[in-house]
């Protein structure tokens, strides 16, 4: 199993803050997410755990449950102004964390989220959205993301092309999500992975697993649970009290526009498991792509990233694939086709990640994709990729001719104005 990154350096320089902490729990097996909290409340019985069951979310109802190590403190039933899931998030959840942290000030406090819940939208949340005029980090400090993980599922649930509304699960009545976005989706935002239990295929394939969680997001700290009886204190020192989580930190699709990391390139199998990235300055040709998205995605358990398109030369196409679908969006203007005016709309960071790499002709405009699958033929995948990319004779034709390339896409990556650093997937 690859060997799991310590908490940052900088971790004792906090230790004087005297905000309660909060480790955000997520996962889409409840089992396993609750068998984490209950090992941790064990260890520290101060320590606040917060619960919401979205059961009777259709009905504009919630029950709240707050719990320390010494049994329940508060079971409550909330009525909603609307129901769905963010607004659990902004009505009940925040004034909760917020009411508990002042009313329990030598407590930490746990937030186990619902199953359908993305720890990056609680993040966005937790962010932008004030309790009573106070942002929640003047009274809390957020400790890091946890993800848990059921080793016995995950691979079915990765291959799944069900969705939230077949399932009776969704979180809002608009909700289309599918079962496998939400689960790559929760992986690859942990500050900490757990994977919890044995695959029912043996230890090779709960080997294989701690691979493939760490190829789907190598940066995040990993550690595995699969004894019968958990150490509730050493897996405490694993999850609390490390400061891992940054939130300036993008989310993993505009990841490798500020400059991080998308994945790792690992082409050679680790327990069957492959990593390849694929990068380009060339555009692609948009018909020829169109042909072979099927193809390439074949064996992919995941795929993601960034591209463009010749025939649309101004926008970041968004690639995100997982459960059998692949969704592509816009991500909004390259820096080289932004009005000067709306420079100021984009972060710091990403101007100097496409300074860094800035092109005389191309600009800051390339592709970045990763995929992540069990038996992956890289080299094949790059043929085929590379197969799509303008060749030299329709490179010279130049961007005006780009334009009037046969393009299936068309229309479907509107930009939104002003330019935003968001995702704006379909």
């Amino acid at each position: 199993m690859p060997s799991s990154p310590s908490a940052p350096a900088d971790a004792t320089a906090t230790d004087a803050d005297t905000r309660p902490s909060l480790t955000v729990l997520s996962g889409f097996w409840p089992a396993a997410t609750f068998a984490a909290a209950r090992a941790l409340l064990a260890a520290d019985p101060a320590l606040l755990l917060v619960r919401h069951d979205l059961s009777g979310l259709q009905e504009g109802v919630v029950r709240r449950v707050v719990r320390n190590g010494d049994g329940i403190v508060e079971d409550e039933q909330v009525t909603l102004t609307h129901a769905c899931a963010s607004c659990t998030l902004r009505e009940d959840v925040l004034p909760t964390l917020v009411r508990l942290a002042r009313r329990h000030p030598g407590s930490d406090l746990v937030l186990m989220l619902p199953e359908v819940v993305e720890p990056e939208s609680v993040a966005a949340v937790c962010a932008h959205c004030p309790v009573d005029g106070t942002p929640l980090t003047d009274l809390i400090r957020i400790d890091s993301y946890v993800t848990v993980v059921d080793a016995e599922h995950l691979l079915d649930a990765l291959a799944s092309t069900d969705d939230l509304k077949t399932l009776g699960i969704h979180a809002a009545d608009n909700d289309d999500r599918a079962l496998a976005d939400v689960v790559v989706r929760q992986i690859e935002y942990a500050d900490t992975l757990v994977l919890w239990g044995r695959s029912r295929e043996g230890a090779y394939d709960t080997s294989r697993l701690g691979v493939l969680l760490h190829r789907m997001a190598p940066w995040s700290a990993q550690f595995r649970v699969d004894a019968d009886l958990v150490d509730a204190y050493a897996l405490t020192r694993q999850l609390r009290g490390t400061h891992r989580h940054r939130p300036e930190t993008p989310g993993v699709l505009n990841r490798a526009l500020q400059g991080y990391a998308l994945g790792v390139h690992e082409p050679q199998p680790d327990c069957g498991v492959v990593s390849t990235v694929f990068r380009a300055r060339r555009p692609f040709h948009p018909q020829r792509l169109h042909d072979v998205l099927e193809e390439v995605n074949a064996d992919s358990i995941r795929s993601r990233g960034h591209i463009w398109l010749a025939s649309q030369p101004d926008t970041v196409v968004a690639w995100e694939f997982a459960g059998g679908g692949l969704a592509m969006g816009s991500l909004g203007r390259w820096l080289a086709a932004l009005p000067d005016p709306q420079w100021d709309h984009v972060c710091d960071q990403r101007r100097l990640a496409a300074a860094l790499e800035w092109d005389p002709y191309y600009g800051d405009r390339h592709q970045h994709l990763v995929f992540i699958g069990l038996d992956v033929d890289p080299v094949d995948l790059h043929r085929t990729l590379t197969r799509c990319l303008l060749t030299d004779a329709e490179l010279a034709e130049g961007e005006q001719a780009w334009r009037e390339l046969t393009d299936p896409f068309a229309g479907c990556f509107p930009i939104a104005e002003p330019e935003s650093d968001g995702a704006d997937l379909p």
